[in-house]
């Protein structure tokens, strides 16, 4: 069991041997097992590895089957663990030929060995893989045009598929006509898509682990790991788009000997992971939007909420946004999804899917996924909240009753497989509708707009920050704790920043208004959370807010999208970014905001990073994030690290010698630095000093102000909401009320005094811990 971990992303540039000479800097920092992104061979010049065209051999690229010894001999050597993630749910298809398993079923059809691997409804292609490939320049009626023949292949300009044998002819269109695949438009993947992805995600066939043969195959490599004792851990990629998740955990506990797996397993509000999972817990996201919200003053809310309104001229309240996204993503891109579950009811109710009986049903479908209020059920479990669509259903759209209760059954039986392909496809509807639309449609204060996380629920108090920690630490002590991964929105250090501004609503609005003044923007309420996001990573290049600005309207898709881009709008918001750099009334106000938003924001880093590290969990870091992690959503949190700086900075770091304070415009992060390696060594040397939760209370005018609770020999103590006690005048005669015993805080080298002002005089956070004398 892990005491902590430390992700990588292993790519052709950084590759296994690069993370094994990380090793010694990481054992150094304090870290109990390094954590690798996929290594199984995927997509050629993949950067992240969760598109695999071959899982039964380690990708060359990334230093292949000798490296991964290397690295897991000298982790072992050090004592260190070595956990990895991997990606049951689908495999890579972009291009066929790199994928063995995809060539050979679109070469010989149903008849292929490898046919049931794949989630494919035949009958919906007519005997044929739908590839949604073609141009709208290229296609008249059902004739494709510029195919050709090459090298023994199908081409249709970059791309090749495979002929199926005794169909060749000199004629592309006739051989294209006799292949056990057929290529549609581009556009056909919203509605008549007939495999399974991963999301909208066309390159990303998902594949059926359920199947035992599957499995085996599909798991062969990872099997070798454990049985030669290479890899000691896993993180298993989005189990919800697996048929039996339960099932999967059950198979990979036998696979790995019961080994430490964790789950990345997205958590509603008041939801909790099924308890016969076999799994220590999920990654994390769960525990990171509580330490968020811990840290933002409820008193912003109201504030807050009234500008963003006014900037976008009134906004929906969340529950009924999300609902909304997640319709559209269920009518649009997601609609074969919604289409194919409307085939499998028809076929357990032995009815003909024609026109008349579809529309209804599908409409039923559309509004059940649409207001589900959580990603999926397990059924029996979770039984409720298909109760709960299904009385929304009744309630908002009387007309469709009739339909609604003859589909019902149906869906409530774990058995049937319309009910299984809904609790699949339930959850590829809440992440796209939500975490890639609606986050971005809500700016009222962006720290919230996490994965994992709901943006209505603005802030939490102490008392229940402890009552969660204390139910972590009994029911899973041993999950994975995080504030950023690969996927995360903005970086940890961007959220500190932003959170902020609940504590002086009114200097933000009158900054935006500034902002908005000498840079007008086409849609105020979207420039609310560009500039959020721009001055949570200032300073940053002029390319990355580009690039971020892009993402972001276009996956709020309401202005602008990827498949029909709006010019004129893109062109405005690309202006307001930059004007940031180029325009001296712009860029005034951005820096005198950032310096601003700086000190305080540092203190909310340095207070989320001790929570994430020493909370009931075992704590991740992010790659690089021991300094400030100032990154903005993928692919800008995946940028390589410097980890000469990183190692530099540690050699100079020293027991009891407190880093120079600065704020992260003018420091790379040293003293965030200093307070990991504290934590981590803590924890990897005095494990039993982190088996309980107490709570610990503060006394006095600013106790609002402290976080404080002991695992059992180690106190975590943070500050909270810094403005707020900057402008109360300090800690005051606060006093934190210590067990009795002597502590040392490790933060500054010094005997805990329980005077805030003192033990926080000189730092916004200490760690202490426990002395015999």
């Amino acid at each position: 069991m892990p005491t902590s971990t430390y992700r990588l992303q292993v790519t052709a540039d950084f590759d296994l041997d690069a993370a094994r000479e990380l090793l010694d800097y990481l054992d150094d920092l304090g870290v109990d097992w390094v954590y690798l992104s996929p290594l199984l061979e995927s997509h050629p010049g993949s950067s992240h590895g969760y598109d695999v065209v071959d899982p039964t051999r380690i990708d060359p690229a990334r230093g292949g089957e000798v490296a991964l010894a290397r690295l897991s001999a000298e982790a072992h050597r050090r004592g260190m663990g070595v956990l990895v993630d991997i990606v049951p749910n689908h495999v890579g298809v972009e291009s066929p030929a790199t994928n063995g398993w995809w060539w050979d079923v679109l070469r010989t059809g149903r008849e292929s060995r490898f046919a049931r691997f794949f989630d494919i409804d035949w009958a919906a292609g007519g005997g044929k893989v739908l590839l949604p490939v073609v141009g709208d320049d290229d296609l008249a009626g059902e004739e494709v045009a510029n195919l050709h023949l090459v090298d023994g292949m199908l081409g249709y300009h970059d791309h090749r598929f495979p002929i199926a044998p005794g169909t060749q002819g000199e004629d592309p269109a006739q051989v294209h006509a006799r292949q056990h695949y057929r290529l549609v438009s581009w556009r056909d993947a919203d509605t008549r898509m007939n495999y399974r992805r991963f999301f909208a995600v066309n390159t990303l066939a998902a594949v059926r682990v359920e199947d035992r043969d599957v499995f085996e195959t599909s798991h062969v490599e990872i099997a070798r790991w454990f049985r030669e004792g290479l890899v000691d851990g896993l993180r298993v990629d989005h189990p919800d788009g697996l048929r039996h998740p339960g099932a999967y955990l059950d198979d990979l506990a036998d696979l790995t000997g019961g080994g430490w797996v964790v789950v990345e397993k997205i958590l509603e509000p008041g939801e909790t992971l099924p308890e016969h999972w076999a799994t220590a817990g999920t990654t994390g996201y769960d525990v990171l939007a509580l330490i968020d919200r811990v840290l933002v003053d409820p008193a912003g809310e109201e504030p807050l909420t009234t500008f963003d309104d006014r900037l976008r001229g009134g906004v929906p309240d969340w529950s009924t946004l999300m609902v909304e996204n997640k319709r559209h993503v269920a009518r649009s891109i997601l609609n074969a999804e919604v289409r194919r579950l409307a085939r499998e009811l028809a076929r357990e109710l032995d009815v003909t899917p024609d026109e008349e009986w579809r529309a209804p049903v599908e409409e039923v479908l559309v509004e059940l996924l649409a207001g589900f209020g959580v990603y999926r059920s397990y059924l029996p479990e979770g039984l409720e909240h298909l109760e709960d669509a299904a009385d929304r259903v009744r309630t908002e759209r009387p007309e469709l009753g009739e339909t609604l209760e003859e589909v019902l059954p149906l869906l409530r039986d774990p058995l049937l497989a319309p009910a299984r392909r809904f609790q699949q496809t339930s959850g590829m509807v809440m992440a796209k509708g939500v975490e890639d639309r609606a986050f971005y449609r809500w700016s009222r204060l962006t720290t919230l707009n996490e994965v994992g996380a709901d943006p209505d629920h603005f802030a939490l108090a102490p008392t229940a920050f402890h009552d969660a920690m204390t139910q972590r630490q009994t029911r899973h002590p041993d999950a994975m704790t995080t504030l950023s991964t690969h996927d995360t929105k903005r970086g940890e250090d961007v959220r500190a920043r932003i959170s902020v501004l609940a504590e002086d609503p009114q200097w933000w609005t009158e900054t935006l208004t500034a902002l908005l003044d000498a840079a007008p923007a086409p849609d105020p309420g979207f420039a609310n959370l560009l500039w959020q996001a721009a001055l949570g990573a200032w300073p940053l290049s002029r390319e990355r807010l580009h690039a971020y600005a892009e993402k972001a309207m276009r996956e709020a898709g309401d202005r602008t999208t990827w498949t029909e881009p709006d010019t004129a709008y893109e062109s405005a918001v690309h202006a307001l970014v930059d004007a940031a750099y180029d325009d001296p009334a712009v860029a005034e106000i951005v820096e005198r905001a950032a310096a601003r938003l700086a000190g305080p924001g540092w203190s909310n880093a340095l207070s989320a990073k001790l929570l994430s590290l020493t909370v009931p969990g075992v704590p991740d870091v992010y790659q690089g994030s021991e300094l400030w992690e100032q990154s903005l959503v993928d692919p800008d949190n995946r940028r390589p690290v410097d980890h000469a700086q990183r190692r530099r900075l540690l050699a100079e770091t020293h027991d009891g010698v407190v880093p120079g304070l600065g704020t992260g415009t003018d420091d790379p992060g040293t003293m965030k630095l200093h307070v990991v390696r504290s934590a981590l060594r803590l924890r990897r040397e005095r494990p039993e000093a982190f088996t309980g939760y107490t709570p610990i209370a503060a006394t006095g005018p600013a106790a609002e102000h402290v976080l404080a609770f002991d695992r059992g020999g180690a106190i975590t103590v943070v500050t909270r909401l810094p403005l707020g006690l900057a402008a109360a005048g300090g800690w005051g005669e606060t006093t934190l009320d210590l067990p009795g015993g002597h502590w040392r805080d490790l933060v500054t080298g010094r005997t805990a005094d329980p005077r805030l002002s003192v033990l926080l005089g000189e730092t916004p956070v200490a760690l202490l811990v426990k002395e015999e004398r």
